[in-house]
């Protein structure tokens, strides 16, 4: 442990001196906006401004009257839909077992217009089991999509992290899209630094560089995750993410950082 600190502390030194000096903000890796896509009201919520939440911990959850009605409405077309294809799937066989009965006793006698009448029954039963069976699939699909709606009615955490933005209360309708609570990563976090096009040369991705955090007078070496080109053309900016070891330091998105590019 001794080596790696001393390596480090080595390494900021020779990096030190003769360098160029960015500013840049240190961001989170993973932020998660939650967004509700059923419109409705709130009916608790479990968390806020600052918690530490676990993936699949509860964040808030909505009133289910509504949606109650609405999946015993499903529930109850499905299981009609299954008795209505029971009925006729009963009828088909009974015209089935009547032809069978017919053939055997009577095949020299009988009169071709009982065969007849019983063809037209079946083609008829036939055509309406197959309109109750497509009904049965429809209901189906109904009803599943109900059973998921009922899994957004509890919104959970979709991964670890802190909650930084919480913009719904008890009571509160929400709309479909709307963005409700703002989560964070604490642990997996980076640096955002814009470069300006004439030092585009003295960098690249793999490149260890000396970073600081002025309010907690923290140093430690990064390294050039990404080099993209900045949304706005205008600005003739490009951006860099530089990944860093925070140890057990209190560092948190939107902390001011330095970042020590050495100039050759």
């Amino acid at each position: 442990m001794k080596k790696i600190l001393i390596v480090t502390f080595l390494l900021i030194i020779s990096l030190k001196a003769d360098n160029i000096t960015l500013t840049g903000t240190v961001v989170s890796d993973g932020q998660k906006m939650i967004g509700s896509r059923y419109m409705g009201y709130v009916k608790k919520v479990f968390v806020k401004l600052g918690d530490k939440v676990k993936r699949e911990d509860d964040l808030y959850e909505m009133e289910s009257a509504e949606f109650d009605i609405m999946k015993s409405q499903a529930d109850l077309m499905l299981e009609q839909s299954k008795i209505i294809v029971e009925f006729w799937r009963q009828k088909l066989e009974n015209i089935s077992r009547r032809k069978e009965r017919l053939k055997t006793k009577h095949s020299s006698m009988m009169p071709m217009t009982d065969i007849d009448d019983l063809e037209a029954q079946a083609e008829n039963v036939t055509a309406m089991l197959e309109a109750a069976q497509v009904m049965v699939e429809q209901a189906s699909i109904k009803a599943k999509q109900m059973a998921t709606v009922f899994n957004y009615l509890k919104m959970k955490a979709p991964s670890d992290g802190v909650v930084v933005q919480r913009n719904i209360k008890p009571g509160d309708m929400i709309m479909p899209g709307m963005m409700t609570i703002m989560i964070v990563d604490t642990e997996h976090l980076e640096i955002d630094v814009s470069v300006s096009e004439s030092i585009i040369s003295k960098v690249r991705e793999g490149l260890r560089l000396m970073i600081e955090i002025p309010s907690i007078q923290y140093k430690t070496i990064g390294t050039i995750k990404a080099i993209v080109p900045d949304a706005n053309p205008m600005t003739h900016k490009i951006k860099m993410r530089i990944t860093f070891d925070r140890g057990d330091k209190n560092i948190f998105p939107g902390m001011y950082a330095k970042v020590f590019i050495k100039d050759d």
